[in-house]
């Protein structure tokens, strides 16, 4: 139900002009809508030079490749699982922080004035290797395999195998003490079989309870009892400066120890470059390497403050870590329901600047002439979406979400993720020289792989 509303008044000394941010979309599923500016295709506008992305979220769109970014693979490419489709309880690993009574993996105090070793030989034992494997079937150009020859050769010629066996190795942590661990959704990608090495040296065999390839978050399973395991602390009181201990077994080599701090937090995804993750990320200037992913990110109290996941390539003291509050919150739901929901509206957006603003206005294709200088421009709308079923249009500028002004893409990303699936939220439009409010109704996009 769209209803009208005056004007907002815009400081005209506000903000200095910005260059464009990247576009976001909002949806799995392609829009058919027309997008501004669909004709010229030989010239490409300066909003559609930015980069494409799903916001809330379409997966696999090769973003991490453009922006020379390292999801930290497992080693011949991102490895990935086959998803079990069973359950186990709750979370055994509650929050230990300022418990008197904590029995699990305190502190025992400086060992020889390093307040990091007390923390590694805590820590440590509840660090795992993953191994995981899968069958790659190649193309083959062996020209015995051509009918013809064979014809001529005898059907009993042995073939050649056209499959090999790609594997990797990452990281993770123990969480419960009956077996349920932590890691990254791209490190057991697709694998046929994944084996879990112990610090102790025990190799046991995983099994996949679910991946999150939107947050980037996975749980696995071995079976055993009385393993060690980590504590967590509270992400959202992260500040920058504070120590971060990352352990894990980059390039192959186990259980290596960086350190460093955490430089920044509240990293936007397309900050970081994988705008198709729906993760603010913890920066952190602690050496993480391809290896490191799914490994914990530690503070100087033993406890975990995120989950390894992603470097930049070339760049140096620049990795970044899913915070634990949200990969606890993903998790929660892989074990209690086998999947994940993630809200979406289904519009593809882009952050309106002084340039995006003057793009669309010379372009004599466009049906669009916009008069706001701040927002959210709608580029596409997804048929059958909550966007399209709420009246919301290409040309269409976001300039209030749930109330709360907002100026990036990445903004509306998160007050739909704070919305949740299915419930109602507001936007504030400018449409044709016409403020208007739009209720949504938020949907949802199951992107638990391997699940129904």
């Amino acid at each position: 139900m769209l209803t009208h509303q005056p004007s907002p008044v815009r400081d005209p000394k506000a903000s200095s002009p910005k260059a464009p941010s990247s576009l976001t979309l909002d949806s799995a599923p392609r829009p058919a809508n027309t997008p501004i500016n669909a004709k010229y295709p030989n010239k490409e506008p300066m909003w559609k030079k930015a980069l494409l992305s799903l916001s809330l979220v379409d997966l696999g769109a090769g973003c991490t490749e453009l922006l020379d970014i390292n999801l930290l693979p497992a080693a011949d490419g991102d490895n990935a699982a086959e998803t079990a489709p069973e359950a186990s309880a709750s979370l055994e690993a509650a929050d230990r922080a300022g418990d008197p009574n904590n029995q699990g993996n305190t502190i025992p105090g400086k060992i020889g004035g390093n307040f990091v070793t007390s923390v590694v030989q805590s820590v440590g034992p509840s660090v795992v290797r993953i191994d995981a494997s899968r069958t790659v079937r190649q193309s083959s150009n062996d020209p015995f395999d051509n009918p013809f020859f064979r014809r001529f050769l005898g059907e009993d010629m042995p073939r050649r195998s056209r499959e090999r066996q790609q594997s990797g190795s990452g990281s993770g942590f123990i969480v419960s003490s009956d077996g349920q661990i932590f890691t990254n959704a791209h490190v057991i990608e697709g694998a046929d079989t994944v084996k879990v090495t112990l610090k102790d040296g025990r190799e046991l065999p995983g099994k996949v309870l679910g991946s999150d390839s939107v947050t980037d978050v996975a749980v696995i399973k071995v079976e055993a009892e009385g393993l060690p395991t980590v504590s967590f602390a509270n992400s959202e009181e992260l500040q920058p400066g504070q120590w971060a201990i990352a352990i894990g077994n980059p390039l192959g080599l186990d259980n290596t120890v960086t350190t460093g701090i955490v430089s920044a937090t509240g990293r936007s995804s397309s900050e970081v470059g994988i705008p198709d993750k729906r993760v603010n990320f913890i920066q952190t200037d602690a050496a993480i390497n391809p290896g490191n992913s799914g490994g914990p990110l530690i503070d100087e109290q033993g406890r975990v403050i995120g989950i390894n996941t992603a470097i930049i390539r070339g760049a140096q003291g620049l990795g970044f870590a899913i915070p634990i509050n949200r990969a606890r919150q993903i998790a929660e739901q892989i074990i209690t329901k086998g999947k994940v929901d993630h809200p979406f509206l289904g519009i593809r957006m882009v952050a309106l600047t002084p340039e995006v603003k003057e793009e669309v206005n010379s372009s004599p294709n466009s049906t669009v002439r916009l008069d706001i200088d701040e927002g959210v421009l709608v580029v596409q709308v997804v048929p059958e979406s909550p966007a399209a079923e709420a009246g919301l249009r290409p040309g269409d500028v976001i300039f209030k979400a749930q109330g709360k002004e907002i100026k990036e893409a990445i903004e509306v990303q998160q007050a739909v993720e704070a919305a949740g699936v299915g419930n109602p939220m507001t936007l504030d439009i400018h449409r044709d020289g016409e403020n208007l409010t739009v209720e949504v109704v938020t949907g949802t996009v199951g992107n638990v792989e391997g699940q129904e």
